[in-house]
């Protein structure tokens, strides 16, 4: 009996006591702003081994992951992806929406009760409290009692604090007049010697001190068309959108043309570098996250189009950084260390000129607010009471319609009907009355989950196919349920993930449970989404 007693001691000691979590030393966010999916395969054959490739051939892909809310917008895009939710609960209902009850815009990190921190003027009077969940950030600081780190990066400051959550060790973004990096008092009251050290390199200026020649020889360039197509727009200084361009003289005329350029890109994730050494991410027994997006594909793509070299350049350019940045890792973290995914806040539409050019549906989309608001003026004989369609919503005056005692029924009947009669809308839809509506099911789940009720408008527009607004002459945009902006990229590599591929449709808000599943600790607060079972079950063994 004594000896059955110490044996069961024994294997109890064993499973309470003697083996220790296993998690990676380094989680690894990347986010690519703008990236369609196909670029994966698109630019295939020029990639190097090291960047894309190598995130294929070792990694786990995730070849139909998808948006499942409207609109696909920058800010959402990144908050859904570290929250596992949607905007009707992490509120992040646009880049910047108009709040219902006071007719209000709100940029979606503005705070004036912090200020900027690293620069002079208002680029950092920015923070993360207009965020309603907790992030997968937060839930790795709350689970190892704010022992590991979280740091943000990004030239973009609403893509770096809101991947980075709540309370991280640190949140960086770009300030264009002065080329630094720099922060808020939300986080800490002055930068951290890394970060100033860094700012002192003047990288900015060095990285815009030539020319913009292509990569590889231009007529290598064959997934795109011709280097001077008239729906490409121009960098500052630039007389026609042809390779090569003088970055000096564009970064002389604006500070903000490096975004444009895969410069930005560069710097960024150099400054990624920069905050592994110094936090030392990544070097205890403590799992650590850094959370990074990479917008110059988002400045550019918005510039020119999907279809242009200086696209494709882009693309090839960050493929060569990604490259580096995967090697700085294998050699500071140690490889089989760390795990990183890569997915996008969005796509992108081809631009309009190039879809007409190709007999592809497109068009452009008209201003709609003055006809409607002269129709709901006869019915109602209120002025002016559609405010805004921002977003791809009907936003109405509240105070107008209180005042006049106007049926909000009525009122969005009204709008509804005289909208469906728009050659360039397709559907149409009361977002708090979804049952109401002939809107397809799938749509219509995207809807409800984009809208929030304190942040949204009363009326969410479905716009054709390839249709893109009237200011996007030159160059695209992004925002629809089409195909082209929610499809995403999604692929986990490094630590314990198997090699592999998965056809499977998941959603973007799967990425956050999927990590808190690997890592064992809490979801994020809204959660909504799957662990994606084909990457834990292989690495639990099951």
């Amino acid at each position: 009996m004594k000896k059955l007693a110490l044996f069961s001691l024994l294997l109890a000691g064993f499973f309470t006591g003697s083996a220790q979590l296993e998690r990676p030393k380094l989680v690894v966010g990347i986010v690519v702003d703008q990236m369609r999916w196909d670029y994966l395969y698109r630019y295939y054959d020029l990639y190097s081994d090291g960047g894309f490739k190598r995130m294929l051939s070792e990694g786990y892909s995730c070849g139909n992951t998808f948006i499942n809310y409207l609109p696909s917008y920058t800010a959402v895009g990144h908050t859904s992806i570290f929250t596992g939710s949607v905007p009707a609960i992490h509120g992040i209902a646009g880049n910047s929406w108009i709040i219902t009850k006071t007719g209000k815009s709100t940029y979606c990190t503005d705070d004036s009760t912090v200020q900027t921190v690293g620069a002079g003027g208002d680029a950092g009077k920015m923070s993360p409290r207009n965020l309603l969940a907790t992030t997968i950030t937060d839930e790795l600081r709350l689970a190892t009692n704010f022992q590991g780190k979280v740091v943000g990066v990004s030239l973009k400051d609403r893509a770096s604090i809101l991947p980075a959550g709540h309370n991280p060790t640190g949140a960086y973004w770009l300030d264009d007049p002065s080329g630094h990096f720099i922060t808020s008092t939300y986080y800490k009251n002055e930068l951290p010697g890394w970060v100033s050290s860094f700012n002192q390199q003047q990288l900015p200026e060095k990285l815009m001190s030539g020319q913009w020649k292509t990569l590889l020889p231009i007529d290598e360039y064959t997934q795109s068309t011709k280097d001077d197509a008239p729906w490409e727009g121009l960098l500052p200084a630039a007389k026609s959108p042809v390779f090569p361009y003088d970055l000096k003289a564009a970064y002389a005329k604006d500070k903000e043309s490096l975004r444009e350029t895969p410069f930005g890109n560069t710097l960024t994730l150099k400054f990624a570098e920069a905050a592994v050494a110094g936090e030392a991410l990544g070097q205890d027994n403590v799992t650590d996250f850094l959370t990074i997006n990479c917008a110059s594909t988002d400045y550019s793509g918005h510039l020119v189009g999907p279809n242009a070299i200086e696209v494709e350049d882009v693309y090839l350019r960050l493929d060569k950084d990604l490259s580096e940045f995967f090697t700085y890792l294998d050699k500071k973290v140690g490889k089989g260390n760390y795990l990183v995914f890569l997915s996008a806040d969005h796509g992108a539409a081809h631009a309009q000129g190039f879809m007409e050019h190709s007999k592809m549906p497109t068009g452009f989309i008209t201003s709609l607010r003055s006809g409607l608001n002269k129709d709901l003026q006869q019915k109602f004989g209120v002025e002016n009471l559609a405010t805004s369609f921002s977003n791809e919503q009907v936003h109405f005056n509240q105070a107008l319609t209180e005042a006049h005692n106007i049926d909000m029924d009525a009122l969005k009947k009204e709008t509804i009907d005289y909208l469906h009669l728009q050659p360039e809308i397709s559907f149409v839809m009361d977002a708090a009355n979804p049952g109401r509506s002939g809107v397809p099911e799938k749509i219509k789940e995207m809807i409800v989950n984009g809208y929030n009720k304190e942040r949204s408008g009363a009326i969410k527009i479905v716009y054709n196919s390839g249709f893109l607004d009237s200011h996007y002459k030159t160059g695209t945009t992004h925002g629809s349920w089409y195909t082209y902006d929610t499809h995403i990229p999604l692929i986990f590599m490094g630590w314990k993930i198997p090699h592999g591929e998965t056809n499977k449709t998941l959603h973007m808000t799967d990425i956050a449970p999927t990590i808190a599943a690997l890592l064992h600790i809490q979801m994020p607060s809204g959660c909504i989404g799957d662990p994606i079972t084909s990457i834990t079950d292989q690495i639990n063994g099951k």
